[in-house]
């Protein structure tokens, strides 16, 4: 039997329900003692980034973990490993999905025209503000962490004509001169854009020193791991008018809590972790995991 514990594309719900028993429960995510009790019967899990994989859930029994997405950090892979229990991400099916988020939500940040409709719904013409923007071609894009989405983000953000720069210390193939330390990047990115996993080295590693070595006006956004930024310090750099704008489609807690620090902060952009979950990329995602735990169960593909 497959547990799937959050949305999963219904075609490839169908498509595994043809050739096992399948219980398709979106959220059961929501229900960890549910959870627990179904995961004993259950061959195999699929999940997406908010079920938590590990303690004496791991101990259920099933062999394998489909993660309907790429980040890993609501998995205990050394659990995982220790028990035999082979984990799938979808590596590669959302790139595009992210990417296009990034450059389109910098784009609509740096122009600075989109959050108008209110002042025109009282009657307000706010031509003179709005019409401050800036234009995303021959800015620079500042690329921290450098995988295969940051590589998509800088090559549609060339495609706007952009300058790209990107630092990471694990990669050693950066194309031309786009290769720049971790202040460069900082100090001379008018796009900062975050591609990093949450590690006990990245948690808290864009927090208030790093926010004010940054380019003035400059933009900030995280479609990586929530807990990378120092939230409450980005807030305060967007109310100081340092930054430019922000936005944030991860977070350290989700979903957010009551107290959290964005109330009334401006130029910001939140979105709820859907920054690779479009219609195309939840088909590609699904397809591939699907096909992949049934390879591994030995089911017919």
């Amino acid at each position: 039997m497959i547990l799937i514990t959050e949305f999963m594309d219904e075609t490839w719900v169908a498509w595994l329900r043809a050739r096992t028993d399948v219980i398709y429960d979106p959220e059961l995510v929501d229900r960890p003692n549910d959870l627990a009790a179904k995961a004993n019967a259950a061959d195999a899990l699929i999940v997406r980034n908010r079920t938590r994989v590990g303690g004496a859930l791991l101990d259920a029994g099933f062999t394998c973990v489909g993660r309907l997405g790429v980040g890993l950090d609501n998995i205990d892979l050394d659990g995982c490993r220790a028990r035999g229990i082979d984990v799938f991400p979808a590596t590669g099916a959302n790139t595009l999905s992210v990417a296009e988020y990034v450059i389109t939500t910098a784009a609509m940040l740096l122009r600075g025209a989109y959050d108008r409709r209110a002042a025109m719904e009282r009657g307000e013409w706010p031509r003179d503000a709005a019409g401050q923007g800036r234009e995303i071609a021959g800015k620079t894009l500042g690329l921290v962490g450098y995988g295969e989405i940051a590589r998509a983000t800088a090559k549609l953000g060339a495609a706007f004509d952009m300058k790209c720069l990107a630092c990471d210390p694990y990669a050693d193939d950066f194309p031309g001169a786009m290769e720049g330390t971790e202040r460069e990047v900082l100090e001379e990115s008018d796009v900062v854009t975050l591609h990093v996993p949450l590690t006990d080295e990245t948690r808290g590693m864009i927090d208030a020193k790093v926010l004010a070595a940054m380019k003035p006006g400059a933009v900030l956004i995280n479609a990586a791991r929530g807990g990378v930024v120092d939230e409450a310090a980005l807030c305060d750099a967007l109310r100081s008018g340092h930054l430019g704008g922000a936005a944030l489609d991860t977070f350290a807690q989700e979903p957010l809590g009551a107290d959290n620090p964005f109330a009334d902060v401006p130029n910001l952009v939140l979105t709820p972790h859907v920054a690779g979950v479009t219609a195309e990329a939840n088909a590609r995602v699904s397809e591939m995991i699907a096909r992949r735990v049934a390879r591994h169960l030995g089911l017919k593909g």
